[in-house]
């Protein structure tokens, strides 16, 4: 069974490989990640902007070589792609 895992830690991981966090401002998302709490064992993580595909397979690779476990899904009837990541 996966161990638990905060969004907050998934959140300063990514800050330390130079990942800025998007913001909600004027009405929209400013580019960059974003990190939400999915679950005791669970976190997502989305990109905000362009480009999302390929910034959300770079993240995979760098929070795997971090000794995470990320599985890219998508939110039901064709929402947002995101990753969900565990510690195994």
């Amino acid at each position: 069974m996966a161990q638990r895992i905060r969004a907050a830690s998934v959140e300063d991981f990514l800050r330390s490989q130079g990942y800025e966090c998007s913001e909600f401002e004027g009405g929209d998302w400013d580019p960059g990640v974003r990190v939400a709490q999915a679950g005791r064992r669970v976190v997502h993580v989305f990109w905000d902007g362009p480009g999302e595909a390929s910034h959300l397979d770079t993240i995979t690779g760098e929070l795997r070589a971090g000794g995470y476990h990320v599985v890219g899904t998508q939110q039901d009837h064709g929402g947002r792609r995101r990753l969900e990541v565990t510690r195994p």
